[in-house]
């Protein structure tokens, strides 16, 4: 068994723990698939954002600007300037080489989806020698759906509109074909935001979705973590994946 969405930098600034941001000094790899291994899991898949990365700018560009609401769109544009402090390129060179000495890792990527630049995206990592990328929905529009600074828009929006909202991407990604993997399916209860009925229509059309196209869906024990405390997708939801 192995993590399969494992992350090598934490988000936000520096904080002077570990490497700095985007350097993978001799012995950092290592130290997480010890640690791996300690857990009992025989195989790590890392998986860096591709939108920390410098070089998805020319492809996801501003896309903050569109959305009609400047509360969120500002929140979005400076989280992304913030956290946008790796190369893709140093992180697949980092990867490739610990493959090589023989660590136990797969190099992926968490893919951003958004319709209109998916395209580009997958053009811009076509040449790279990936073993899996997984795909997730970090916005909706301009709001960052599962970002705490942004979490003021469950209430104004409605908790039912962002789920069908953010659910309409994650169906779209599902049927593109264009990740491995969905990535914690249903991230949008992060912070503890249900609907007052379970969503089973929403849920059925991603499960659909997902089966037509081949796309696996990821079992997250992230959720547990966090002020939902449960696993990503939820139980219903994840019966139905069978």
């Amino acid at each position: 068994m192995g993590d399969y969405h494992v992350h090598l930098h934490d988000h936000g600034p520096y904080q002077g723990v570990g490497p700095p941001l985007g350097e993978y000094p001799p012995g950092h790899i290592e130290a997480y698939v010890e640690q791996a291994a300690r857990a009992g899991l025989s195989e790590v898949g890392f998986t860096e954002h591709l939108y920390r990365c410098v070089e998805s700018e020319s492809v996801l560009g501003p896309f903050w600007e569109n959305e009609p609401r400047q509360d969120l769109a500002a929140e979005t544009e400076a989280m992304v300037r913030e956290d946008r402090t790796l190369s893709l390129e140093t992180y697949v060179e980092a990867v490739v080489a610990a493959k090589s000495r023989g660590l136990p890792v797969k190099l992926g990527l968490e893919v951003d989806f958004m319709p209109d630049s998916i395209d580009a995206v997958l053009e811009l990592l076509e040449p790279y020698p990936w073993d899996f990328l997984i795909g997730a929905i970090h916005w909706i529009g301009g709001w960052s759906v599962d970002y705490g600074i942004s979490a003021h828009e469950f209430a104004r929006r409605g908790v039912r509109r962002a789920y069908e909202d953010y659910f309409a991407l994650k169906t779209q990604l599902a049927a593109s074909g264009a990740v491995d993997v969905l990535a914690h399916v249903d991230v949008v209860k992060r912070f503890g935001h249900v609907p007052a009925e379970v969503p089973t229509d929403l849920y059925a059309e991603v499960v659909e979705a997902a089966a037509n196209s081949g796309t696996a869906v990821e079992v997250s024990s992230a959720g547990l973590r966090k002020p939902i405390a449960e696993i990503f997708p939820t139980p219903s939801l994840l019966r139905m994946f069978n």
